[in-house]
């Protein structure tokens, strides 16, 4: 039996054929069907997506639009503020300045009232009085002292305003930039389409970036910014209303001062005057008295001399008849008359030296009143040229500095003052 040159393989039958011809039809109609069906199923999606990309790309658009007009219309809104602001600073800053100069003037104002004072603390002995001038000027340096107070506080309250509508502006104009910048980058989103060609994907375009505000807050933010501005503007426009008034109030203050110790002292150089006039009308009478007094002792002194020398004579008689012999040394009426005479000479003498002593303590006082009237015109003259040096001095209040020349020695700041020995008589 002849064998196969190789194994054979698996048979199939006629029906196998048959029903693989039939699966193979069935299958492809199947695909076909299929087929078929994804094509309609691709096509009213591709329109369906078509429709909604186109719809949504409108809406895109239709919502940067309106978000583009509502910024620009905050960014308008916030440069109208800023305006405003920078308009309300340059005013504030212009009525600081003005307040500023106000309260450096009120130095010189003070300067001249301390001057004053100090002059009249050269005053001397009786003449270092608490008169109205002094309280006059001494008024005037707490009004003046007041008024800068009240300038100074004004001015810092100037500011801190001007820092804060600074505040305010800078963010006004931190949030009109980031507008500006928000419209660019808004505008920018609303020129791009398939054919630009700085499109590409981005890695999670979707994300929420970290500092990310609601609509609600941004409008609120934006809001307050300008709410605040505007309340900082209105406060600001009521100082630079207190600042003027202060200025003017303090000027009227200071003018008003400054006339009442004007007055005070014109007053007082009047008085000084008279009393320098009853001084030396008073000096003039006392050397007269002194002079009369000392021609009075003069002529005490001589009816002492000549009492004394009377007395010499009686004391030598007494002396003589004490060397009368024996019996003749008797108790006469000359003896009588000589002792009276002793007795009486010597009461007249001691009356004279006693009227003498009297005489010449009523003539040191006379020199001592002298003295005393002679020092208070030196006093008085001082304070005269004193008061009137305060008159020259005060006319830096009412005359340009400029054209000031006082009468005073630019060394020893002093104007033709008496000297020691004048004051000290």
């Amino acid at each position: 039996m002849a064998s196969l040159s190789v194994k054979p393989g698996q048979r199939f039958t006629m029906p196998d054929w048959r029903n693989n011809s039939l699966l193979i039809s069935a299958d492809a109609e199947q695909q076909r069907n299929n087929s078929h069906h994804i094509r309609q199923e691709g096509q009213a999606l591709r329109n369906e997506t078509g429709n909604q990309a186109r719809w949504d790309e409108h809406n895109t658009r239709t919502c940067l639009s309106d978000r583009i007009t509502s910024v620009d219309r905050w960014r308008e809104a916030l440069a109208r503020c800023l305006t405003d602001t920078d308009l309300e600073i340059d005013a504030l800053t212009k009525v600081k300045e003005a307040a500023e100069n106000a309260l450096q003037a009120k130095n010189l104002c003070l300067d001249v009232a301390i001057e004053c004072l100090t002059f009249r603390e050269s005053r001397r002995h009786i003449d270092v009085v608490r008169d109205p001038v002094e309280e006059e000027l001494l008024r005037e340096v707490k009004v003046i002292e007041k008024t800068k107070k009240e300038l100074q506080q004004r001015v810092d309250e100037a500011f801190k305003k001007l820092c804060l509508l600074k505040e305010a502006r800078q963010q006004l104009s931190c949030d009109h930039r980031h507008k500006v910048e928000t419209l660019e980058l808004d505008r920018q989103c609303m020129s791009f389409n398939v054919t630009s060609g700085n499109i590409s994907f981005k890695v999670k375009p979707t994300r929420i970036p970290d500092g990310t505000t609601a609509l609600r807050e941004w409008e609120l933010n934006s809001q307050c910014n300008k709410d605040c501005a505007e309340a900082e503007m209105r406060a600001s426009v009521d100082l630079r209303g207190a600042i003027t008034l202060s200025i003017a109030q303090t000027n009227n203050e200071l003018d008003a001062q400054r006339i009442a110790t004007e007055f005070a002292l014109r007053k007082r150089i009047r008085d000084v005057e008279g009393a320098l006039s009853e001084l030396r009308w008073q000096e003039q009478n006392t050397l007269e008295e002194i002079a009369e007094m000392e021609e009075e002792i003069r002529q005490l002194e001589e009816d002492i001399r000549k009492r004394t020398l009377d007395l010499k004579v009686a004391h030598t008689r007494l002396e003589t008849r004490t060397y009368r012999p024996h019996v003749e040394l008797c108790r006469d009426q000359a003896q009588y008359g000589l002792t009276d005479e002793v007795q009486q000479l010597e009461g007249t003498i001691r009356a004279l030296q006693q009227k003498r002593t009297e005489s010449q303590d009523a003539l040191d006082a006379l020199y001592r009143q002298l003295h005393r009237i002679q020092t208070d015109i030196g006093y008085k003259t001082n304070s005269l040229q004193l008061d009137n040096k305060c008159m020259d001095t005060r006319r830096k209040l009412v005359i340009p500095v400029e054209k000031f020349e006082p009468e005073v020695d630019a060394v020893n700041r002093t104007r033709n003052l008496p000297r020691n020995s004048q004051l000290e008589l």
